[in-house]
């Protein structure tokens, strides 16, 4: 099969090349996606876990890519809960050869059925964001209606992600970012935008229920006395260093969920959940897209065909 794939640790987004690969293993509890478009995240040949395979040994060469829409090609034995021929979208694990490729490994509890009318390009949008926002404010941050919720990188994936569902469920959503996304974000739902390159920020917040981080720095320490007792502090960027007095303060990392997929997927299908689908190239352009996405607005997918 055609993938896209790295030899060297140290080659960075230069190493990737456009090659033939073996057919994917599929093991039990796995099965074979043909994939019809995927995603990556710029930064994801920095990540430790991409060289190392579960058992911390080194694996060479690698395939990046973990978001993943397109139909099942074949079930493992022993795998159940998806049956060959069907649609499915999802977030495949760190330590696999990813998703860039004509055909992925991937463990079925990691996918989600895909519904017919949802178009693969922007189905592979969004598993990472969609997991990420909806992790982050329910599962980590505890959201309920009639909240408050201030989401600093709101104009991101993510961002955008968060301030979708957060307004979905009845939350007041205060959006923080860059003033270029302004306008976005507040048609996304947010009621309140604040400009970060403003010195004085945080003095137009007031108080809320939660945070949720995708900025990191001064923008995350600056936050912790934003909180309302009793709230949470969630980051994406970094473990905060500075807590709230009276409140919880975490970092965590995206983790695959059929169930929280099924969410997602069902929101976007009641156009209650719109991923930004920015370039859109082939699997043979896959490396230069890589070098091109830092900086780009929405999320660069891979179609294959």
């Amino acid at each position: 099969m055609k993938a896209v794939r790295t030899h060297e640790r140290d080659a960075g987004v230069d190493g990737l090349v456009v090659e033939e690969a073996p057919y994917p293993y599929a093991g039990e509890g796995d099965v074979i996606v043909r994939v019809r478009a995927a995603c990556f995240t710029p930064d994801e040949l920095n990540w430790p876990a991409t060289w190392v395979d579960r058992g911390g040994r080194a694996r060479a060469p690698v395939i990046p890519g973990h978001e993943v829409s397109g139909e099942v090609a074949e079930v493992a034995v022993g795998t159940t809960g998806l049956s060959a021929g069907q649609r499915v979208v999802g977030l495949t694990d760190w330590n696999r050869d990813g998703t860039l490729a004509e055909y992925v490994a991937v463990e079925a509890r990691n996918l989600a059925p895909l519904p017919a009318g949802i178009d693969h390009v922007e189905a592979a949008a969004l598993p990472m964001p969609g997991l990420t926002a909806w992790q982050g404010l329910f599962v980590h941050g505890g959201l309920e209606a009639g909240q408050s919720v201030l989401v600093h990188g709101a104009g991101g994936g993510v961002g955008m992600a968060v301030t979708q569902l957060a307004r979905d469920v009845g939350a007041r959503v205060i959006g923080t970012g860059r003033a270029r996304s302004r306008d976005l974000v507040l048609e996304l739902g947010a009621e309140v935008f604040l400009d970060l390159e403003h010195p004085a920020w945080e003095e137009a917040v007031g108080r809320v229920d939660l945070v949720f981080d995708a900025v990191g720095g001064d923008v995350l320490d600056r936050s912790a006395a934003l909180l309302r007792p009793g709230g949470t502090l969630v980051s994406i960027a970094q473990p905060p260093t500075v807590r709230p007095e009276d409140g919880r303060a975490m970092y965590f990392i995206v983790e695959p969920d059929r169930d929280h997929l099924r969410e997602i997927v069902g929101r976007h299908r009641q156009d209650r959940l719109r991923p930004l689908v920015g370039a859109v190239h082939p699997l043979d352009r896959a490396p230069e897209a890589f070098r091109a996405k830092k900086g780009t607005a929405g999320k660069t997918v891979i179609r294959i065909e």
